[in-house]
């Protein structure tokens, strides 16, 4: 028979009493842990890393995500927040600084939130990862273009409030969606709505060239952007066959052509006599020509038409007159039977 234990309750009592206390010594070490841990990583770059994790590349950019993102982080400094639809599915969002004298004309901080593709095979690191190396460095689609203004911007006022700074005029930031296809549905609705004009606006700030060392540099003029095409035309033949007047002998003539010129331009540039944005710049982003097959491109035929585009950036003192007539018969000629738009 076993001998009975008078002392076994309050000693199981006091050893549950000790698992609990020590249990909830444990849980709140690890949750102080855990808080000091995200403390020490809600810094301007994790930020900034998380905001680039959001995939907001054509063709299908997270807008939703992204707004929902930058407003709580607006909202974590006071701001206030107006997301707008000029078209749906294309959310603008709209913060505000409110200054001590709002009657005066505002500053307006522009950033756009979408990103232009990646092809993520070709990348060291996932494009959408913010992977950031060792040495500081963050691999991202949309890094540079421009999500980094966005968060500079968030973060500037942060440090401002923090100094207890308080604006005379208000400030506000506008997020903007399909900078990279045009605009049309963003930035361009906006400013003839009657929300941009409530704003009352006197001086706006928006991305620009990157300064490759410490200074600020600001621009009061930008590049103009052509997308300029150029096909050539001619009569179909055997692969075999050497003949004059083929499209792509004609194309190829106006490849060389457009490479002489972007290299006039960029000679200026390396030799340090200009920045990137004080030359005209041009780049070819795409031929297409060729007759398909069924395993590609038949390789016995030559075409009889054949195209390639071009990125072509204009100064603010670059005539645009004198610009088409270098197209029109330098680049293009009719008389090789040549087009462009």
């Amino acid at each position: 028979m076993a001998t009975p234990c008078f002392h076994c309750g309050s000693l199981a009592f006091s050893l549950f009493h000790l698992i609990l206390l020590f249990s909830s010594l444990l849980l709140t070490a690890t949750a102080t842990q855990s808080h000091e841990q995200q403390q020490q990583e809600d810094t301007p770059i994790t930020r900034f890393q998380r905001y680039l994790r959001i995939n907001t590349a054509h063709p299908t950019p997270d807008y939703y995500s992204a707004v929902s993102f930058l407003k709580a982080q607006a909202h974590s400094l006071g701001l206030t927040s107006n997301t707008i639809e000029f078209t749906p599915g294309k959310p603008l969002l709209l913060l505000t600084w409110p200054g001590s004298n709002p009657s005066l004309p505002s500053l307006l901080l522009n950033s756009h939130l979408d990103s232009v593709p990646a092809e993520p095979a070709k990348w060291l690191h996932p494009p959408f990862s913010a992977h950031r190396t060792s040495d500081g460095n963050v691999f991202a689609r949309g890094a540079q273009d421009d999500k980094c203004i966005a968060i500079q911007y968030l973060e500037a006022i942060r440090n401002l409030k923090a100094h207890a700074f308080s604006p005379l005029r208000s400030v506000h930031i506008s997020l903007v969606p399909e900078e990279e296809i045009g605009g049309l549905d963003g930035f361009a609705k906006f400013i003839e709505s009657d929300d941009f004009l409530r704003l009352n606006v006197g001086f706006a700030l928006d991305e620009g060239q990157a300064s490759p060392g410490d200074e600020f540099r600001v621009f009061y003029a930008d590049r103009v952007p052509w997308n300029v095409k150029i096909r050539a035309k001619g009569a179909p033949g055997h692969g075999a066959r050497m003949y004059d007047g083929s499209a792509m002998e004609n194309l190829m003539e106006s490849l060389e052509v457009v490479s002489r010129f972007r290299e006039s331009q960029f000679d200026v540039v390396k030799a340090g006599k200009a920045l990137n944005a004080e030359v005209v710049s041009v780049n070819t982003v795409y031929v297409k020509a060729g007759v398909p097959s069924d395993d590609g491109f038949a390789m016995n035929v030559q075409p009889s038409e054949a195209e390639a585009g071009f990125d072509l950036r204009l100064t603010p003192t670059t005539d645009p007159d004198e610009m088409r007539r270098r197209i029109a018969l330098e680049w293009a000629p009719a008389v090789r039977n040549m087009s462009y738009e």
